[in-house]
């Protein structure tokens, strides 16, 4: 893969911006600045997106016994994970499964969910450690209502390949179980990000690798949640190195 040439700065930085957010920063107004961008930038971002997006090749792979979710299914009560560097594809391939996301309340949370809002996605506005997990109680009654909510696990700002500890919270109170997918380009520039960003190239192919659910018990203890986020970790883990290996990059 390549580095990001000058022309996509741009795009990467909208799209890495803060997507699943978990931290919840007010805003009391936006500056006159802040919103001819929000009023620019996520048509720009979607326009880009399609116009690229409409000539990128899908191959699913899974692991034994799981079942991918496909374009247009209209996904249930799930939990669905996936690495912060895939965002394009997924919310490219994943418009219409009705998914709801969490972001924060700041100016850079407001500009993901205008744009996603544009793909099909809706968003739960707050946070999953303050005042309460207050963004986890919405995502609850998303869950409950039969909709599906998607974390990018290790944002809003990395380590790569971490992910936190919102997904198990969530399923432990919901009951939901979590899905694990990876989106990889077999051609994509890398920007110099600390998720190291994939931006598919044109007409490349794109492998949607599946692991194994996690399933996280109602009455874990405290002492418990580690080893869980370890086997999420785990299955997302393995879902980009079967990705990566299916294409021969491994």
């Amino acid at each position: 893969m390549e580095s990001e040439p000058p022309f996509l700065s741009f795009w990467a930085g909208c799209a890495t911006a803060k997507i699943g957010a978990v931290t919840e920063e007010t805003s009391s107004r936006f500056t006159l600045g802040q919103r001819i961008a929000l009023a620019v930038v996520p048509r720009l971002v979607w326009l880009l997106l399609w116009i690229v997006g409409i000539t990128w090749r899908y191959e699913f792979i899974a692991e034994e016994g799981v079942v991918p979710v496909r374009f247009g299914q209209k996904a249930g009560g799930e939990i669905y994970c996936f690495w912060h560097q895939c965002v394009l594809p997924t919310a490219l391939y994943y418009r219409r499964t009705r998914a709801v996301i969490l972001i924060s309340r700041s100016f850079d949370g407001e500009l993901i969910t205008r744009t996603l809002g544009l793909f099909g996605f809706a968003a739960v506005r707050g946070s999953s450690s303050r005042a309460g997990g207050e963004g986890l109680r919405g995502l609850a009654r998303v869950i409950e209502s039969g909709r599906p909510a998607i974390f990018t696990a290790d944002g809003p700002r990395g380590p790569i390949y971490q992910t936190k500890m919102g997904p198990i919270k969530l399923a432990q109170v919901s009951g939901a179980p979590i899905g694990a997918f990876h989106f990889q380009p077999e051609r994509a520039w890398v920007i110099n990000s600390w998720d190291r960003f994939l931006v598919p190239k044109p007409f490349t192919r794109i492998v949607v690798s599946w692991a194994q659910w996690t399933r996280v018990p109602g009455d874990l203890k405290s002492d418990e949640m580690e080893a869980m986020r370890a086997e999420l970790n785990s299955a997302l883990e393995r879902a980009r190195m079967n990705a990566l290996r299916h294409l021969g990059q491994a």
